[in-house]
């Protein structure tokens, strides 16, 4: 038997013939870190003493966690009664995560998920800026994004020619396609995605869309695997959803027609783990 001879080859940067123009090949960057959970900062027991209320609501809160199933109307905790130092241990205690919210109408209401997920605290102020509610709410993603997101808004999606201006050369058919979706469409089915990504699209393409599709008053930051921004048109049902690296470079730009997208919602084994997260706190405090 003859032995195979393979020659050794190197390996990493400067091992390989540079490209015939010098340039060097500009690779994308993917999101280099995930948000792990990391239990918020706490103040010992003696330093909150005065504040029974806020506890008191908190392990309510853990009570109506334990009991709750995601496909249950929300379970909320109104916080509107405390005083200046209960609330700030109610803001310690949930800390901030990945999930950010606004809602905009008359005012704006603004959503920030725990660092337990499916807990969401939710302020709601008015055109002023004035505080006008306060809660916790739990539930997969905040009930007015489920059932208000798209409240009195229709958008027509019907074409003619006069509407196309020059450069809109493949969003019709995009538009055409939505239509057929939104015909059959089912809230409790899965998303139907549309990945502009991987579609020619002119610049004038991704205008029409724009305008066409209108502007809705919901707009989520999801952080975690690099960020996702979503926010929602004024054709109900119909959102946009764009993922970004680690640098902030667009890296996915996608239309999803679902009642919310996935990636904004917290599933039931996130709401268990949540339940075991806050015990372990409230214990601190017994």
């Amino acid at each position: 038997m003859t032995d195979f001879f393979v020659p050794a080859t190197a390996f990493g940067p400067g091992s390989q013939p540079q490209e015939p123009d010098g340039a060097d090949p500009d690779i994308m960057q993917l999101p280099q870190g995930m948000d792990t959970y990391t239990p918020p900062p706490l103040p010992e027991p003696e330093e909150v003493a005065d504040c029974k209320e806020a506890v008191g609501l908190m392990e309510s809160l853990l009570e109506k966690i334990r009991s709750h199933h995601v496909t249950k109307g929300a379970a909320t905790i109104d916080l509107n009664a405390l005083d200046k130092n209960n609330r700030d241990l109610v803001d310690q205690v949930l800390g901030e995560g990945e999930v950010s919210i606004v809602y905009r109408q008359e005012g704006e209401v603004r959503m920030q998920e725990s660092v337990m997920a499916g807990i969401w605290r939710i302020k709601q102020y008015d055109a002023q800026g004035e505080l006008l509610d306060d809660r916790v709410e739990i539930g997969a993603v905040p009930s007015l994004v489920r059932d208000a997101a798209f409240k009195d808004m229709q958008t027509s999606l019907e074409l003619n020619a006069e509407q196309l201006a020059p450069g809109v050369l493949n969003a019709p058919p995009l538009i055409a396609e939505i239509q057929e979706q939104l015909s059959n469409f089912n809230r409790e089915g899965d998303a139907h995605v549309i990945n502009l990504t991987l579609l020619p699209q002119t610049e004038e393409d991704l205008g029409f869309l724009v305008n066409k599709l209108g502007e809705g008053r919901v707009t989520i930051l999801s952080r975690g695997y690099g960020n996702c921004r979503i926010t929602s048109t004024a054709t109900p049902s119909v959102w946009w959803v764009q993922y970004f690296n680690s640098q902030d470079k667009s890296i996915l730009n996608t239309i999803e027609i679902v009642a919310v997208p996935e990636v904004a919602c917290a599933a039931q084994e996130d709401i268990e783990d949540s339940a075991i997260r806050l015990a372990e706190i409230l214990e601190i405090y017994q």
